[in-house]
């Protein structure tokens, strides 16, 4: 760990990841290692890019000492978080919950030391495992006594949908419930004293703060919780539990991070090729390029400050982009998915396709048509702009109009210029003699594929 800072907490602030902290955070972590954790809803197979915020909280506090807890919402996820939400969500299966829980535990094993030998070892745990178990009357004597309506009714979740007239239905109204009972659990089997969260979390993680402080932080305190509806109004003595909150990420021109290019990149080795992450952050504005190296990698304080340089004095180079893509590829893929990456940028930008396989090829061209044609075609003599217009997936429309495309020079086929829409395919046109790329000008590509002889 870089010398850089002298506990975790001014780590994230120097690197702008806190939005919220409960009065006393900052003291416990200069001088305490703390059991902390941050909850993941399972409502997809895959993570995506917008949690690499508390994903990163979770690996600086270990890095510093800290043992990080990654509670994956095996239980929550039978009920969905409103927060964010201007709808009820869609309910899941057991099976389909269980399924995407697994998905995402393989996926933080990416980020954080399992080691068993490690003191401060990271965990995954399924809150499954006591909130399918737990009985209502024991829940709503225990916990839900000691949470007003009123307090309820102010969380940000409920007060949008209540603001809109859509309504929210009580098993969602009681997700706040849930979270915060999250928190005791893992307070008392774990000597867990710190939840983490974005900020559109804020409420929901306070009321597991309160929550704790009620039930563990002495009579005379308990007895005047149901006043306290923000932890402002706490002092620092009060809270035998603490809470951050990570700031929810724009784009310097406003929009939601992830949802830029192309809709949000998954976390999942499987789902997101090493080309395609490479190329969200490669892309990034000059100006979000440094506070997301802040944000989601490793690198010292040293080494940003010196690519903040880069990319006010030669922005043209794109030093910090490049960085940045390489080690957020790094990160989910490995070495080998960011030699990949590099190796497919270059063959695209070169046009040298053939030096890329046909399952590289599926995963970069990501937007590109697709189309097939069969052996029996080949063997029948077809021509290039009959795959193309007819057996294609619909980039020209007709055999004019790759005529005058060809003529123009706007057809490349495999990153090379024809010069013939007339001229019979073969085999070699196929790229491991599965597929053929058609490009029509810069960025618009088709993919026709050879379908496999059943013979």
């Amino acid at each position: 760990m870089s010398n850089d800072f002298d506990n975790v907490y001014e780590d994230l602030q120097w690197r702008n990841a806190i939005a919220e902290a409960t009065p006393g955070a900052q003291e416990v972590l200069s001088r305490e290692k703390v059991t902390c954790y941050i909850g993941f809803d399972p409502t997809a197979k895959s993570l995506h890019i917008g949690n690499l915020v508390p994903i990163m909280g979770l690996v600086r506090m270990q890095r510093h000492g800290h043992t990080p807890i990654a509670i994956v919402g095996g239980g929550t996820g039978m009920i969905g978080d409103p927060s964010g939400r201007s709808e009820e969500r869609q309910l899941l299966t057991l099976e389909q919950i269980d399924e995407n829980v697994a998905g995402i535990q393989r996926q933080l094993e990416s980020f954080l030391d399992f080691s068993p030998s490690l003191p401060n070892r990271a965990q995954v745990i399924n809150n499954a495992d006591w909130l399918r178990k737990v009985s209502l009357i024991e829940f709503l004597r225990d916990v839900g006594k000691h949470f007003t309506v009123n307090t309820m009714l102010s969380r940000e979740s409920v007060r949008t949908r209540m603001d809109r007239d859509v309504g929210i239905s009580f098993t969602e109204f009681s997700y706040q419930l849930l979270q915060a009972y999250d928190f005791l659990r893992l307070f008392e089997e774990q000597n867990c004293t710190f939840q983490m969260g974005g900020s559109d979390q804020w409420g929901n993680i306070l009321g597991g703060v309160d929550l704790i402080r009620r039930i563990h932080g002495g009579a005379q305190q308990a007895a005047s919780a149901s006043e306290q509806r923000t932890a402002s109004k706490m002092q620092p003595a009060e809270l035998p539990a603490h809470a951050l909150a990570y700031p929810l990420i724009t784009t310097s021109t406003g929009e939601k991070f992830g949802k830029s290019i192309g809709g949000a990149p998954t976390l999942d080795p499987d789902q997101t090729s090493p080309y395609r992450l490479y190329q969200f952050f490669f892309n990034v504005a000059d100006a979000d390029a440094v506070p997301y190296l802040k944000l989601f990698t490793m690198l010292s304080r040293e080494r940003i400050e010196a690519l903040q340089e880069a990319v006010e004095t030669a922005p043209g180079e794109r030093e910090a982009q490049l960085t940045l893509a390489a080690e957020m590829t790094s990160a989910v893929h490995g070495d080998r998915g960011l030699d990949e990456a590099r190796r497919v940028t270059h063959a695209l930008f070169s046009g040298d396709l053939r030096k890329l396989s046909a399952t590289e090829l599926r995963g970069a061209l990501t937007e590109a048509s697709h189309g097939m044609v069969r052996p029996a075609d080949l063997h029948n003599g077809i021509t290039l702009a009959s795959a193309v217009t007819v057996h294609g997936g619909g980039m020209v429309s007709s055999a004019s109009e790759l005529r005058r495309l060809v003529a123009q020079g706007a057809i490349k086929i495999n990153g090379n210029v024809e010069t013939d829409p007339l001229r019979p395919l073969t085999d070699a046109d196929f790229i491991d003699n599965q597929v053929m790329v058609v490009q029509r000008g810069k960025k618009s590509h088709d993919l026709i594929w050879l379908e496999p002889d059943q013979r």
